[in-house]
């Protein structure tokens, strides 16, 4: 196992015992990536994602932007609001649903639910 699977699965908390497993997603776009059984692990789904990714390591580097600095414009910035308050919504949702009494298939569904609204908030571009 490579030392930057490593990494990701420690980054997102996956024990030691579960990290064969982690998987890794696309740099650019967020979408999982599957690996091949040999050579160096994929870091982009595609080459149009390596590109954008590339062009935008160097509108950083001209920019005077630290190498870390997450750029959205306005319009990103705004979806990803959007789906940030969907995602509290879901989660109060499911809050409010079990104060009430819900019952367990109501609560799962719900739940159900909720993981689907962050999956989708996991992809940023």
């Amino acid at each position: 196992m490579s030392a930057q699977v490593d990494q990701i699965a420690a980054s997102r908390g996956v024990p030691p015992h579960r990290r064969e497993r982690a998987v890794l997603h696309c740099g650019w776009c967020g979408r999982r990536i599957e690996q091949g059984s040999t050579g160096r692990r994929r870091r982009y789904c595609g080459q149009s994602c390596r590109q954008r990714a590339y062009e935008r390591r160097l509108a950083v580097q001209r920019g005077g932007l630290p190498e870390d600095a997450v750029v959205l414009s306005d319009t990103e910035l705004t979806a990803l609001q959007d789906r940030l308050f969907q995602l509290r919504c879901a989660a109060e949702d499911v809050v409010t649903a079990a104060d009430d009494g819900a019952d367990a298939g109501e609560l799962r569904r719900m739940a159900l639910e909720l993981a689907e609204t962050a999956r989708e908030l996991e992809r940023l571009r």
